[in-house]
């Protein structure tokens, strides 16, 4: 059992938007024991929907959902909590406790709703570092993160090269793509047009977009899954077993019925601003950006270790993608080790418990720990 905790901060955050957040909180989850000097501190970082709640069980709520990574966290699992003190918190302008669009705006006494700054991963990880003083760990031994958290964790490495001794980029890119952007704009636009949506202040009028954020993840859904592994677990099977030609278009096909039901289930438990934002910082990231477009001298102010690990049923972003992070890596000279992951279970692969993927994760963090009992002693 865990319990979230929260930590306040009211030293202004300077924001990459140009404007700043003076006071914030951040909602955070720890597992296993730090050591001594807390060298073993590891921060994972969550992609888009994840929040802190990233392993174990809740008490007080529903006691029987495990966090989103339970299959690789924990005592004996491969980012063991026996060895290493792991650290997840909600990212700001999340919706799950930490200082986001549904925050009650100081200025105003109303949530922020479509008034908060839109934030970068750049943003994110400065929090987090303001996290980790506060917890008293000076360096991570790892940052680990899939998808937009293998992005974070490559800022990390880049942004504070001296507090980072490993990253591991899983299932990420080093920008998104004019076809991933697309579908992100795609998904706000659902969100945008929803007539529940009242320019991003719906909670004044007590209705939720829910049609627009459910379209919206729908269309998420799809592009984390693959080809085959959607023809594995759904083929063309229909519902009743044959077409009822009727004009309604209810759901007929298997697989409609599960995207109505995730879309569903992701209105109960997200928030549309937050959707709208975190889509935009997802588009945003660019860390070459500031190195004239130059990938490998971003990398070039590492310290850290890598590992990359990609999926070879994974469109959204695919192995080549990794491979330009690998690449520049080697062209900065960075130390990284690189795997594809055989899998049908396309991006979501990173969050299954697929054996060889376990075991290439466990491998490297047992090596990662190692060093952090050795810094310790």
């Amino acid at each position: 059992m865990v319990s979230p905790q929260t930590a306040y901060f009211t030293e202004p955050l300077a924001l990459d938007c140009g404007r700043s957040l003076a006071e914030y909180q951040l909602v955070y989850e720890t597992y296993g024991t730090p050591n001594a000097d807390r060298s073993n501190a590891v921060l994972i970082c969550h992609a888009l929907s994840g929040d802190h709640h990233v392993a174990g069980y809740h008490q007080d709520s529903d006691s029987t959902k495990p966090g989103w990574w339970d299959n690789c966290i924990g005592p004996g699992k491969p980012i063991d909590t026996n060895a290493l003190f792991v650290v997840c918190c909600n990212n700001l302008g999340g919706c799950k406790g930490s200082t986001g669009p549904t925050a009650i705006n100081p200025a105003t006494r109303k949530p922020f709703g479509p008034d908060f700054p839109i934030v970068t991963v750049k943003d994110w990880v400065r929090s987090q570092a303001r996290l980790a003083d506060s917890l008293g760990i000076r360096q991570w031994a790892a940052v680990i993160g899939g998808s937009l958290g293998g992005m974070q964790a490559m800022q990390w490495a880049i942004s504070y090269p001296e507090r980072v001794r490993h990253a591991l980029v899983i299932a990420a890119a080093p920008r998104l793509s004019a076809q991933n952007i697309a579908f992100n704009e795609v998904a706000r636009q659902a969100i945008l047009s929803d007539p529940d949506f009242h320019h991003g202040h719906y909670y004044e009028f007590g209705v939720v977009p829910r049609r627009g954020l459910m379209i919206a993840r729908m269309l998420g859904h799809i592009t984390y899954l693959s080809d085959e592994g959607m023809r594995a677990k759904f083929g063309r099977e229909m519902r009743e077993g044959t077409p009822n030609f009727h004009f309604n278009f209810d759901t007929e096909f298997q697989v409609e019925s599960y995207l109505r039901h995730q879309g569903h289930a992701f209105v109960d438990r997200f928030d549309a601003n937050t959707y709208l934002l975190i889509t935009k910082t997802l588009d945003y990231f660019d860390p070459a950006a500031d190195f004239d477009q130059d990938l490998s001298a971003a990398f070039h102010r590492a310290q850290a270790g890598f590992l990359v690990i990609s999926f070879t049923s994974d469109w959204r972003f695919a192995p080549a993608r990794s491979r330009e992070i690998v690449q520049a890596l080697i062209r900065a000279n960075r130390d990284v080790s690189y795997t594809q992951v055989p899998s049908e279970s396309g991006h979501d692969a990173f969050l299954m418990p697929i054996p060889l993927y376990h075991e290439i994760l466990r491998g490297y963090l047992t090596r990662v720990a190692a060093e952090a009992n050795a810094h310790a002693a």
